[in-house]
């Protein structure tokens, strides 16, 4: 019976991955965040300054702060592995390479001097636990009014997870007083709600009502999370295949709770004034999706839409249709159709969502003209090597991207 139940296990295990086994989709046991006696597996924990893990911080937290005790799981990996966010052995002002390929990106960027533009290169998350400190540039979210002095993993992610998703693909959440069904499983892998039991936000992420603990009170969100799924192997080496995330919509309308400001989210026509690229559920590609897929690099726009999928430039279905997304959640380069004219801009079809090894969180660098030189090789970047940057590409080389290549905005706008 012993063997038969390891059994089961492993292949829940491999079906699964690692990715939502503690959180299922809401809130995970209270023991593996909180300390109720200051005490771990029966020894006194240490306070702030005694050990990088497991300090005992406000709200009975296993951490000298929130984000500290969620990174005392998603940040402790020196190699790429599962639900890691943050490579441990990067330190503030270190030259280690970041090591995790998440589809959100890895928050060890900011800490890293391998280039000049340093914090400047994700969400400052603060965490005294294990060296992130606050965005010096920042007082508030650009955009917006989230306090930069309190940023953290839970100014995004609900750490309770309460907010759900029904099968009428409306979203509630019990602490604004509705009554609602359990979560059964995570909504960030293709599972559906039934009549019994709903599913989680994507990512655990906060919906309308959330209001972050740590920000006061001066930030609650009006917009519910995005609808997405992910393959659950996604933090891996993206340099012989892709990690396609499946994005159906409402990212834009959802990094708008805290950067209102900076979102136009119409389609960009002739003479629309402003200083802002259209991006949100109305933003639609219409013919910039000809461009897309017909773009393989500079000078070759011989592609088709069978083909055309780039993970490093993505963008919003626009389909509320989980199941069939699921079918394109994949890691072996088996679902590569590009977008139609319905499909949309989305904040993260630039950006990653934690961090990246350029400016501005952009998913590729954005500081110079070429990708790659004449010669096809890396065009050299300031503290950047030739390691740095396909670490950066997500395991990509040179060889990955055509000669001469510029920019990758150029996926959509085609204009080289």
């Amino acid at each position: 019976m012993t063997l038969i139940l390891v059994a089961i296990a492993l292949v829940s295990f491999g079906l699964y991955g690692t990715g939502y086994a503690f959180h299922d989709g809401g809130v995970a046991r209270c023991e593996g965040c909180h300390t109720m006696h200051n005490s771990l597996n029966g020894t006194a924990m240490r306070t702030l300054g005694g050990m990088t893990q497991f300090n005992s911080g406000a709200w009975l937290l296993q951490g000298a702060d929130a984000s500290s005790a969620c990174l005392n799981c998603h940040g402790t990996g020196d190699a790429t592995s599962s639900y890691h966010v943050s490579t441990e052995t990067v330190t503030a002002g270190g030259a280690t390479v970041p090591a995790q390929y998440t589809p959100g990106g890895d928050f060890s960027w900011i800490k890293s001097t391998l280039n000049s533009v340093g914090s400047n290169r994700g969400h400052n998350i603060i965490s005294a636990s294990f060296n992130y400190v606050q965005d010096a540039r920042l007082t508030v979210s650009p955009g917006g009014s989230y306090p930069a002095n309190v940023m953290g993993c839970s100014g995004c992610h609900d750490p309770h997870g309460k907010t759900r998703r029904l099968t009428d693909g409306s979203y509630v959440n019990p602490a604004l007083g509705t009554a609602v069904l359990p979560i059964g499983e995570s909504g960030s892998y293709g599972a559906e709600p039934t009549a019994t039991y709903a599913v989680g936000a994507y990512r655990l992420l906060g919906g309308a009502g959330y209001s972050p603990v740590a920000a006061g009170g001066t930030v609650t969100f009006t917009n519910n999370p995005p609808l997405a799924v992910s393959p659950s192997s996604y933090n891996r080496t993206e340099g012989a295949t892709m990690t396609r995330v499946v994005y159906g919509n409402g990212m834009s309308e959802w990094c708008a709770n805290c950067h209102s400001g900076i979102h136009l989210t119409t389609a960009y026509t002739s003479g629309t004034p402003g200083l802002k690229h259209p991006a949100g559920n109305n933003a639609t590609l219409g013919a910039i999706a000809d461009n897309y897929n017909a773009y393989v690099s500079s000078g070759n726009l011989t592609g088709t839409s069978a083909t055309s999928y780039n993970s490093l430039v993505p963008y919003e279905e626009q389909s509320t249709n989980v199941a069939d997304m699921l079918t394109r959640a994949v890691t072996d380069n088996s679902q590569l159709a590009g977008p139609s004219a319905s499909s949309t801009v989305s904040c993260i079809s630039c950006h990653r969502a934690h961090a990246t090894g350029f400016a501005s969180m952009i998913r590729y660098d954005i500081s110079d003209a070429l990708i790659t030189d004449t010669a096809g090789v890396f065009e050299p970047r300031s503290g950047m090597t030739d390691t740095t940057l396909t670490a950066a590409y997500y395991g990509r080389t040179a060889a990955n991207f055509g000669v001469a290549q510029r920019i990758l905005c150029n996926k959509c706008h085609a204009k080289d």
